[in-house]
């Protein structure tokens, strides 16, 4: 019996790593199948091999993608069906230009197209379209358009904190729901693990409906976890909405002590574009809470104007296209003459990087604004990765000086703008759930060119011969971090 089991105890290791072997080529081949980006497939085949055991754990909570599979019961709600025959009719409208198009927004007839095709974005043309350039511009609007809604509230954010600026929310939507007002509250269940049990019980004893969006079972281990709803939308009675950067935190509003001031840039939408946010709004409202909002109290008919041309873009996992993504990709590769991005993470896809280096190559003026100091060092060090590539094609890098600048917008020749939620990363263009929204006008771009150009002021250019010569341990730091960019 003891010779028995010495001989189990003698070969018990070998049979441990011939177990742990076989599970790694499985589940590499299993991500192998998936076809993911190949970036992504070397990536977590190396995490298998290099991290033993806990590469296991690590794909297994991070790395799966059944989730996507799960969300495409989403299709097929009316209002979205709706809208695919609108957008269709659009398109076919769109060669005839029976949208009255000029001749600088005709030059962008092609991004109208491939966000209609990719996104049933609806272009809508009677909007009034407001920046708000920091949180003490977007907060007083947004809290000034709840207290005056007559019928409803429909609000989605990753973050949501029960500090002074989370209880200022919580007041005003307790006491307009005590007045009758419906109110719809999404809000991600990792972005938000913080939020107190009675936050939400409070509102909810006075009729707010609530809800988490993919609950998790483990937040403190999944921080980063895949999938997440990264829009902010608030909608009130459907005529009036607000999307951009900012969460509900005391940070959004006064910045840290570590990072000072918070730059941030929001958009308010009054018109059919806010009809366009509602329909987003009704498709996540409607994945959470399987209920169905339809009617003209929720969505508001769609009329022609004479207004800002604007169409609101979702993209995320459910999506059978990278939306925001292509038209960044789109926006760049066409641009004729300049293209300003903002953004706090620098983490492109290869097809981005190619279209910036191509561009700038081509004598196409590109300028970035990254933050010097962030909220996240893995990917600050994984953004600084990329510097080198682009100032070597002619991109021009500035780091802002400021605080932190955690604004997402684009400007494209004067005339095509994007302000939304999605950052210049993996997570926002391939796997977060997120929301833009794309303006045809003259006049907005014009406005946030001019912010864009106040804060480079307030920046400093990176000068490419300067940069090669930092410190060889923070250029390691920098490439093990875009080597995992793409899980994290």
């Amino acid at each position: 019996m003891f010779s028995f089991l010495s001989d189990i105890w003698e070969y018990l290791p070998l049979v441990v790593t011939g177990v742990y072997f076989l599970t790694v080529v499985v589940i590499a081949v299993v991500i192998v199948h998936e076809n993911r980006n190949p970036v992504k497939t070397i990536s977590w085949v190396l995490v298998l091999v290099l991290l033993p055991i806990a590469g296991i754990i690590f794909y297994l909570f991070f790395g799966q993608e059944y989730r996507k599979r799960k969300m495409f019961s989403r299709k097929g709600l009316k209002n979205l069906e709706r809208l695919r025959k609108l957008t269709q009719e659009q398109l076919n409208r769109l060669p005839q230009n029976e949208l009255n198009l000029n001749e600088a927004l005709l030059d962008k007839h092609h991004l109208m197209k491939l966000l209609l095709s990719s996104s049933n974005a609806l272009l809508t043309n009677n909007n009034e379209v407001t920046i708000l350039k920091n949180g003490r511009e977007a907060f007083p609007a947004i809290f000034r358009a709840l207290e005056e809604a007559k019928h409803h509230i429909h609000l989605e954010y990753y973050i949501v904190e029960d500090d002074q600026l989370g209880r200022q929310l919580h007041d005003i939507l307790f006491r307009k729901a005590k007045q009758g007002v419906e109110v719809r509250f999404i809000y991600d269940d990792v972005g938000s693990w913080q939020l107190p049990r009675k936050y939400i019980r409070s509102l909810r004893s006075v009729g707010v409906k609530i809800d988490c969006f993919m609950k998790v079972r483990f937040p403190m281990l999944t921080s980063r976890a895949n999938y997440r709803n990264h829009r902010k939308i608030v909608v009130v009675d459907g005529t009036v909405a607000f999307t951009g950067g900012l969460n509900i935190a005391d940070r959004y509003l006064n910045g840290t002590k570590r990072l000072l001031h918070w730059r941030d840039t929001h958009v308010m939408l009054k018109g059919s574009a806010a009809t366009s946010l509602q329909v987003i709004f009704m498709a996540d409202w409607f994945f959470v809470s399987k209920e169905v909002l339809q009617g003209s109290k929720y969505f508001k008919n769609l009329e022609q104007g004479g207004g800002k041309l604007v169409q609101m873009v979702s993209s995320g996992p459910d999506s059978d296209w990278e939306s925001i993504g292509q038209a960044y990709f789109s926006a760049i590769a066409s641009a004729k003459e300049r293209v300003y991005i903002n953004t706090p993470y620098l983490i492109p896809t290869a097809e981005i990087i190619f279209a910036m280096k191509t561009a700038a190559l081509g004598g196409i003026d590109i300028r970035i604004l990254l933050p010097t100091k962030s909220d996240a060092i893995t990917p600050k060090w994984s953004t600084d990765s990329y510097v080198e590539e682009l100032l070597e094609a002619g991109v021009k890098i500035y780091f802002y000086k400021n605080g932190f600048n955690h604004g997402k917008f684009m400007i494209v020749d004067g005339v095509f703008s994007s302000v939304g939620t999605a950052n210049f990363d993996f997570r926002s263009l391939e796997t977060n759930f997120e929301v833009n929204a794309m303006i045809y006008d003259e006049e907005t771009a014009s406005i946030l060119e001019s912010q864009f150009l106040d804060d480079l002021e307030s920046s400093e250019e990176v000068v490419l011969e300067e940069w090669r010569h930092r410190h060889w341990l923070r250029k390691t730091k920098e490439s093990f971090a875009r080597l995992l960019s793409p899980m994290l």
